[in-house]
């Protein structure tokens, strides 16, 4: 008696024994079918034998097998058997040297629970589809808005830190932004954010100064149901949490109370946290980046901030140069916030008087960036459209030369240098007084229309 099995034996064993109860079919790189169980061709109302080497689209018209063999992939689908019971159908791709050289389609159920599982399936497939609709769009509300390219500026100065931040982006060390208020810190935590690895993660966003002071540590660490009066149901996930696998920003972290600081300090440490009420650890993968308006290392000479949280944020120092110290840099910001201003007002200012654009060049700007822009924005809805002129700053130009004067405290200056400061000063205040209006200008400072147009050329007013 023959004691062995011939690899053709057992696989027709398999094939058969396996698929008793199930449908089952082969076939070729040619769609032809090259084995099918008897199952199936009973429920065809065929010999197995007299279907062999046909094309399977001839013997089973609605196939999905000739789609799956082209694209190489496998499938699960609804399928209708020919004596019309629905079954959910495998579609298994062969594939030898990277080619696709055959299919295998078999359904092993063909019950209602089948159309139950499927009809299961399908829900789970639209919820997940949109789980990650919903993930795509809170992505978009929860990353970082700007990047390296939004920060204006090509000075030597500018170039350096934005290098820096190219540097620092690639790691996920903590970094401690300082700078004068005004001057942009938050572009730069966004930038950063941007520019690294975690950027398709969630940058959250905290202004420790904005927060009341017994709200703000469950707004960091968040807090669990019940644990103080109004918290909601089920609880709340704090900034912590939400920034997992990105970025938190904590803007102002000067402005911290003491008590706060340690559990923060705890939470950089050891990576982990509980929430408000709670007793579960959790530990969030964040990079921390945070701004500091004020020196904090005599904050910490102070009592007023602890020495080691100081030490643990300041890993990598990060400092935004203040608008004088890089006033090169003025005509590509009045540009580029001239732009901004006109697609948010609807606008159409198209550019600033030359002598203007030196004026701002000579300011000491204590506002920084931040007062350049109001000042444009407020000169803007002045003149609406066209180009900005010195009657269109209004209340700026004193100040400005106010800046311009208190600067020059202590620098020897002649009769005649004095006399064109104060009377370039008094003719623009005039024009601002009429709004540009020169004849009426003129009749103010008690001189010739003609004689005022000479000095306003003179003076590059």
């Amino acid at each position: 008696m023959k004691e062995t099995l011939t690899s053709n034996e057992i696989h027709d064993l398999i094939f058969d024994s396996l698929f008793k109860m199930t449908v089952a079919i082969v076939t070729d790189s040619q769609d032809r079918i090259a084995a099918v169980n008897d199952h199936y061709a009973k429920i065809l109302n065929r010999e197995a034998k007299e279907i062999i080497g046909r094309p399977v689209v001839e013997i089973v018209p609605n196939t999905y097998i000739p789609i799956v063999r082209q694209k190489g992939n496998p499938e699960v689908r609804l399928f209708t058997l020919f004596n019309g019971e629905k079954v959910v159908a495998s579609y298994v791709p062969f594939i030898k040297d990277k080619k696709v050289v055959g299919v295998f389609a078999y359904s092993s159920v063909n019950t209602t629970e089948c159309l139950n599982t499927l009809s299961t399936m399908d829900i789970i497939a639209r919820l997940n589809d949109e789980m990650n609709q919903f993930k795509n769009e809170l992505q978009k509300l929860r990353g970082s808005k700007y990047s390296l390219n939004n920060i204006i500026g090509s000075s030597v100065k500018m170039q350096g830190t934005k290098e820096l931040v190219k540097k620092v982006a690639q790691t996920k060390s903590t970094v401690l932004i300082t700078g004068e208020t005004g001057t942009g810190k938050e572009l730069f935590a966004h930038a950063i954010h941007q520019a690294s690895h975690r950027s398709h993660h969630p940058f959250i966003a905290l202004n420790c100064a904005a927060i009341p002071r017994e709200l703000i540590e469950s707004e960091l660490f968040g807090y669990e149901e019940g644990a103080f009066s109004g918290a909601k149901k089920g609880g709340k996930p704090g900034k912590f949490e939400l920034a997992h696998q990105g970025t938190l920003f904590l803007d102002e972290i000067d402005q911290l109370p003491l008590p706060l600081q340690s559990k923060i300090l705890r939470a950089i440490q050891e990576k982990e946290f509980e929430r408000v009420g709670g007793t579960k650890n959790i530990r969030p993968d964040i990079r921390l980046i945070c701004t500091s308006n004020r020196n904090l290392r005599e904050l910490v000479e102070k009592g007023e901030f602890r020495e080691d949280l100081y030490y643990r944020i300041n890993v990598v120092s990060l400092y935004v140069p203040p608008l004088r110290e890089r006033l090169d840099d003025i005509p590509d910001l009045v540009r580029h916030l001239i732009n901004k201003i006109n697609r948010e007002l609807g606008l159409n200012i198209t550019g600033i008087h030359k002598g203007i654009l030196e004026s701002f060049q000579g300011y000491h700007w204590p506002g920084n960036v931040r007062e350049l822009e109001h000042i444009l924005e407020r000169a803007a809805n002045f003149a609406l459209s066209g180009e900005l002129q010195s009657y269109h700053f209004e209340k700026f130009v004193p100040r400005l030369f106010d800046g311009v004067i208190k600067e020059s405290i202590g620098k020897p200056m002649n009769l005649n240098e004095q006399k064109v400061r104060m009377e370039r000063e008094a003719i623009i205040n005039a024009l601002n007084v009429t709004k540009g209006n020169k004849k009426r200008a003129s009749e103010i400072l008690q001189i010739d229309r003609s004689i005022l147009y000479k000095k306003i050329q003179r003076y590059k007013i």
